[in-house]
């Protein structure tokens, strides 16, 4: 019965290794999110490119743009941009070209939390970034690990029940 158990335990166990190639770098990192929504008339727009200013002054004076570096970075889709990075600095703006060709810088904003949202909306001559409402008590990699812990725990109760149920069923 030992062995039976001890080969479950680790057929389980290898169901819990990851089957992709791991990098050595998969903390949780700050994170921004923007939405963009279109406030003037015409075709739609779509992004182009974009760059992402970091900024120790609230108006933005000392203004640069995010390094790239690893998973660091600011990456734009048509209706949508993302940025990741090591550490956030208190200030930022953005700065989109369009399918128009205009490009459009926003106003300065706060970084809002761990994983940020924000609704840009695109006018004439710039963009009005304003983040949304977020509990933001767990990044999401935050409630990936608290649920997986949990049930590491509950297979360990499981296996600890049946090794003591085993034995107990061996001493009657």
């Amino acid at each position: 019965m030992t062995r039976v158990l001890t080969k479950l335990c680790l057929l389980l166990s290898s169901l819990l290794l990851p089957a992709s190639v791991v990098l050595a770098d998969t903390g949780p990192k700050p994170s921004m999110e923007f939405q963009f929504n279109q406030d003037i008339s015409g075709a739609p727009l779509t992004i182009t490119s974009g760059v992402f200013y970091e900024c120790d002054q609230p108006d933005c004076s000392d203004a640069a743009p995010i390094e790239e570096v690893g998973p660091q970075g600011f990456y734009c889709q048509a209706q949508r941009c993302s940025a990741v990075a090591y550490g956030f600095a208190p200030y930022h703006r953005i700065e989109i070209e369009f399918s128009d060709g205009q490009t459009r810088r926003s106003n300065v904003f706060e970084t809002a939390g761990f994983d940020s949202r924000y609704t840009v909306s695109i006018r004439p001559d710039d963009l009005l970034v304003e983040a949304e409402f977020s509990l933001g008590i767990f990044p999401r990699t935050g409630t990936v690990l608290v649920v997986c812990t949990c049930g590491i725990l509950g297979l360990v109760l499981v296996v600890g029940l049946a090794v003591f149920l085993a034995r107990r069923s061996k001493k009657i």
